[in-house]
């Protein structure tokens, strides 16, 4: 991909006191795709998420969108260039109603948020609320408390607030997190539909490697902090270095001499 990638993560690493959470991690991200970031738990992919969204700064290395250097970039600006994320540890306002919670969203791209936040919404922004509910699901529960829905529909709140600010860059941690067959399902639909009628390009952390597999046009592989793969579905999906990240290389030695053992049989 060129130097004007939509999104550039350019040799980043992160350290924390001395344990090198990410070392020298590069990936780009196309413009208009769903790329996954995907890995064993502890391999560094929250952490990079963190730099992308300015939680963290990386300790060296680059992070540019739209051909601007990110890393200098206050973590409040973020919405009002159009990148917006969910998170792994749900931040919904519990009191608050589903719909209070997707209109809080509305006000966090542009200026003068504070003063937005105090007047009540006009009828197109609550009519823009409704509409990203209907979305997700859970128009039918506005009225109720966030608190009261179970952890997968928060997680549903959660994406439908993200969308609020009408973001270019969605980054999602662990969206299918506690979500049903069925909502899974119905989520794999929703962000193929985002890419193809809105042009939201996303960038996903996922550990569901069902939904994984059926909506990334590219995947970026973890392990101990490092890149150790990267390519389309197929290509991850047979990639040996991965297959022993997630289950061990005496498990995948054994998986890779089963698969060909079926493939002389077959």
């Amino acid at each position: 991909m060129s130097a004007t990638a939509f999104l550039d993560v350019r040799d980043i690493s992160v350290v924390f006191g001395g344990l090198k959470a990410v070392n020298g991690l590069s990936f780009q991200v196309e413009q208009g795709r769903i790329h996954a970031l995907i890995g064993p738990n502890g391999a560094g992919k929250s952490t990079t998420f963190n730099c992308i969204s300015r939680f963290y700064t990386p300790s060296s290395g680059s992070v540019t969108f739209e051909g601007q250097e990110l890393t200098r970039v206050s973590p409040h600006r973020m919405a009002s260039l159009g990148i917006a994320r969910t998170f792994q540890n749900l931040e919904l306002f519990a009191e608050l109603s589903v719909l209070e919670n997707v209109l809080l969203g509305t006000h966090s791209r542009g200026a003068n948020t504070l003063g937005r936040l105090l007047r009540r919404p006009d009828r197109e922004t609550e009519d823009f609320a409704l509409h990203l509910l209907e979305r997700v699901g859970l128009a039918d529960e506005r009225h109720q408390p966030a608190r009261d829905l179970d952890f997968g529909r928060q997680k549903l709140l959660e994406l439908a607030r993200a969308l609020a600010i009408k973001p270019k860059l969605l980054l999602l941690d662990e969206p299918a997190a506690g979500l049903r067959n069925r909502e899974i399902e119905s989520l794999d639909r929703l962000l193929k539909e985002l890419v193809a009628r809105d042009g939201i390009t996303v960038l996903l952390v996922e550990h569901v490697m069902q939904l994984v597999m059926s909506i990334s046009d590219r995947i970026t592989v973890m392990a101990f902090g490092e890149k150790i793969a990267e390519g389309t579905p197929s290509e991850i999906g047979s990639n040996a270095r991965v297959i022993e990240a997630y289950l061990g290389k005496g498990k995948a030695n054994a998986n890779a001499n089963a698969n060909a053992m079926g493939a002389a049989h077959g």
